[in-house]
């Protein structure tokens, strides 16, 4: 973990390293992926067996490719009550957020006649990566089923893989109450591939969507353009912008609570108290003491983690700005003054009493959020991931003789004579 000051002569050059800190995939991840989206491109189901036997432990000819509905529906029902309440409660929440989120068709005529507009609809067939093992998330498969639900999608197959020929309940359970339409046992870059090429009995989709390790997420980097895909997702990031007014303990689960997803995410405080901040850098240490995932948080605080001491709260927004975090948390007892600031951030977090954590389960908005200084140009998961836009444009004679000539001419002068002509020919007609 490191320590910075905004006063410090060396600063500047110090967050530039922190900015620019690299922390995704190395160039074995990038051949490796390569050669498994080639074997499976040309061998299809036969690659993706291999793989499985090779890296799950399983043969897909004995435990079978697809789980089937009534297995899901066992595990939902077979929940503690508690948490399939608390499912429930995630899936309600989610659904309601994302169904505000669906595009309106238009369809207008403007003032020279022209009768212009656009039609959303759905892709035809959408999949979804959900990580199995050790990183078993169903509020992922939420996240990612819900809002293709809500766009209308038909077709919605999932694959995850299932170490020794397992799967965590929970993900079967929440894959029931989505609606999830297909599952498969198959994960890694070759479940990937086989979503966007097709393999074995699994037929191709449009678009991949889903959170998974570096191998993943290279997939999809590599299959954008073949399927589309939501976003190349890295490891994930907070910044939390507290003043002293926190409880340090807070602020410390916060950090902690991305620091335990992996060795290389980042958690990042920027506070205006030197004192406050020397509290929550123990307090950190103190919660590791007895964190079950306590190996993974320390060694992703010691690379990665960093406090910034700044002058004022506002100088921290700019800063933050530089950052683009998945998860900004504004821990202040004034965080709209700080919100109308903010220019970059895959999702914020208002007050001190909304922790990101809130944000991954049942808050509503999505928790899939643009990593690596993204949320520059990117935006989190949405029921629009799942459609796209046509637009159509209708002309009588009248429209196209007022459009008609100036088409016409920039045409000629683009130097494409027969664009002029598929215009000038029905225009000679009207006249």
């Amino acid at each position: 973990m490191i320590r910075l000051s905004t006063s410090d002569p060396n600063f500047a050059t110090a967050f530039d390293a922190l900015v620019n800190a690299r922390r995704e995939a190395t160039a074995d991840v990038t051949r490796d992926v390569a050669a498994i989206l080639r074997a499976v491109r040309d061998n299809s189901g036969a690659a993706v067996e291999a793989y499985t036997r090779q890296l799950d432990r399983h043969d897909l000819a004995e435990t079978g490719w697809r789980i089937e509905p009534a297995a899901c529906a066992d595990a939902f029902h077979a929940l503690d009550p508690a948490l399939r309440e608390a499912l429930e409660l995630a899936a309600t929440r989610i659904r309601a957020y994302h169904e505000r989120q669906r595009p309106a068709d238009s369809d207008d005529v403007d003032d020279a006649g022209v009768r212009l507009g656009a039609r959303w609809r759905p892709v035809d067939a959408a999949g979804l990566y959900v990580p199995g093992g050790r990183a078993a998330y169903p509020s992922s498969l939420l996240m990612n089923a819900i809002p293709a639900k809500v766009a209308g999608v038909g077709r919605l197959a999932m694959v995850t893989p299932t170490p020794d020929g397992q799967i965590n309940p929970l993900v079967l359970a929440a894959a029931h109450l989505a609606g999830i339409d297909e599952i498969w046992r198959v994960g890694g870059a070759q479940g990937v591939a086989a979503l966007a090429y097709g393999a074995g009995p699994i037929a191709p989709v449009d678009v991949v969507t889903g959170p998974g390790n570096a191998w993943v997420a290279e997939a999809k980097r590599q299959l954008f353009g073949v399927v589309g895909i939501d976003m190349v997702a890295g490891p994930s990031e907070i910044v939390v912008v507290a003043d002293g007014g926190n409880d340090p303990d807070w602020i410390g689960a916060d950090l902690l609570s991305q620091a335990e997803h992996d060795t290389v995410t980042q958690s990042i405080l920027f506070t205006d108290d030197a004192l406050f901040a020397d509290a929550v850098v123990a307090a950190v240490d103190r919660q590791l003491a007895d964190l079950a995932t306590a190996v993974t948080a320390r060694a992703a605080w010691d690379a990665n983690g960093a406090v910034v001491l700044v002058e004022t709260l506002a100088d921290a927004i700019p800063l933050a700005d530089r950052l683009a975090p998945e998860h900004l948390q504004l821990a202040v007892e004034d965080p709209q003054a700080l919100f109308d600031l903010v220019r970059h951030a895959g999702s914020v977090f208002l007050g001190r009493h909304t922790p990101e954590a809130i944000g991954d389960y049942v808050a509503g908005p999505n928790h899939v959020l643009p990593t690596g200084r993204r949320a520059r140009f990117a935006s989190g998961l949405s029921v629009l991931d799942f459609m796209k836009r046509t637009s159509f444009l209708q002309l009588d004679e009248a429209a196209l003789g007022r459009l008609g000539p100036a088409t016409v001419a920039l045409a000629l002068a683009e130097g494409l004579p027969a664009h002029a002509r598929s215009v000038t020919l029905r225009l000679r007609l009207n006249q």
